[in-house]
């Protein structure tokens, strides 16, 4: 049965009573039932006796399943067997919604196909991660990096002739945003159709069709000015002072004044009033044009200052300006400390990369609904946490449970996940 607002954890959230059931493993599928489960849902995680690959990544992956397989439930079944695929079957007749995101035709292959799901349960919405929208290139593998070097997003952001993909998983985390919102689209209309009795939709989701979106200023901006758009590192800034400046020390800091008021006030704040009355630095565009010598002679004048100096006096000012900060800077960073941006959280010992449970904190989703954070109401789950008590909700008795997991094709957790909170209250 799908979890209600009374049972389920976090019932005062928005998708209390909707039940989420997902194939999913890397990146793009896992984000969209991490964005529903972190609204609410009950998002139930239906992993291979193995368990989602990603909870054995090393290098830049090993962050992968703690981080977008929080909230969620893991269930760890041999769906090859019919008798796993019947148990996937009994939740998906109570779900709302089933994600995947794996190559075409192999949901056919394990029997649980479009036409096999519209008739177990017309009113669950799909949604299917791809790396392309059906049409000529969807028969293609596709990565995050494939999508930015064919999308045009690599090129922009690499200097001439040196492509470089985005320093994060851009493409995967956004597509499955866009999952997550086609999501609710369907949900809605669902339920406002036939007073509430309305069919689910099939929602698809793309890596490249998400890239182009991405870029989509830089088609416009060729389409409005008739030139090419040059590569982040050597295009023509639209702000006269916008750029990263090395300082005392070998530092760096950006710094900004986008607009002919914020380079008043930069002037008026360090004392030049020779720029300041400069009739070729009159007006942004004109700054913009002076950029090949402007910039020289501000790094010149820049360069004695300590970052700490010209951050406090641009805040000061109220002029943009950023220090130029690691990923792991951000566990220590005041504001997300003061705002409760991050949360304490245990990653599982078969998904922390340690072979043991790891404390740390996670970045939660960067909205609020009536000024709060949505909470962590469960930490990423072991493999096959949740296996006993999901077909328990199911009706299958203990003795049954524990044959299905003497045949293989049930997993539970090897050891109870120690350190591991279970369920974490809401608010």
């Amino acid at each position: 049965m799908p979890a209600t607002p009374s049972t389920a954890p976090g019932g005062n959230l928005p998708l209390a009573g909707i039940r989420v059931v997902e194939f999913t493993h890397m990146v793009m599928g896992p984000t969209c039932g991490m964005v529903l489960a972190d609204l609410g849902a009950d998002v139930i995680k239906v992993e291979p006796l193995a368990g989602d690959s990603t909870r054995r990544l090393l290098g830049s992956g090993a962050g992968f399943f703690g981080m977008f397989n929080r909230n969620k439930q893991s269930l760890a079944v041999d769906v090859a067997d019919a008798r796993g695929r019947e148990i996937v079957l009994k939740l998906l007749a109570g779900a709302d919604v089933f994600s995947e995101n794996f190559k075409a035709g192999t949901m056919d292959r394990l029997g649980l196909g479009a036409d096999v799901l519209k008739r177990l349960n017309p009113r669950l919405v799909t949604v299917a991660h791809k790396g392309f929208l059906p049409g000529p290139y969807a028969h293609r593998t596709a990565l995050d990096e494939v999508v930015q070097m064919m999308g045009g997003l690599a090129y922009m952001t690499g200097p001439e002739g040196r492509p470089l993909r985005a320093g994060s998983s851009v493409n995967d985390i956004m597509g499955g945003m866009f999952g997550a919102i086609g999501v609710l689209a369907a949900l809605h209309q669902r339920d406002k159709a036939q007073g509430g009795t309305g069919a689910g939709a099939a929602v698809q989701s793309a890596l490249f069709e998400n890239n182009v979106l991405l870029v989509a200023q830089h088609m416009l901006q060729a389409a409005v000015t008739g030139e090419p758009p040059a590569p982040m590192p050597s295009r023509i800034s639209a702000w006269g002072l916008y750029d990263v400046f090395s300082v005392a020390g070998g530092a760096q800091v950006f710094l900004a004044a986008v607009g002919d008021t914020q380079w008043a006030l930069l002037c008026k704040e360090f004392g030049w009033p020779d720029l300041a009355a400069d009739t070729r630095l009159v007006s942004n565009n004109h700054r913009v044009r002076a950029r090949g010598w402007l910039l020289p002679l501000l790094r010149e004048r820049f360069a004695p200052f300590d970052v700490a100096t010209l951050m406090q006096r641009f805040e000061r000012t109220g002029l943009p300006y950023a220090p130029i900060t690691r990923p792991q800077d951000l566990f220590d960073d005041p504001h997300l400390l003061a705002t409760g941006g991050l949360a304490a959280v245990t990653m599982p010992a078969d998904a922390s990369g340690a072979g043991r449970a790891l404390a740390t904190r996670m970045p939660l989703l960067p909205i609020t609904l009536d000024g709060a954070r949505l909470p962590l109401r469960r930490p990423p789950p072991a493999l096959g946490e949740h296996s006993r008590c999901l077909l328990q909700q199911l009706g299958y008795a203990d003795a049954a449970i524990d044959a299905l997991c003497a045949a293989g094709v049930v997993g539970l957790p090897a050891d109870p996940p120690a350190g591991v909170p279970g369920d974490l209250p809401a608010g």
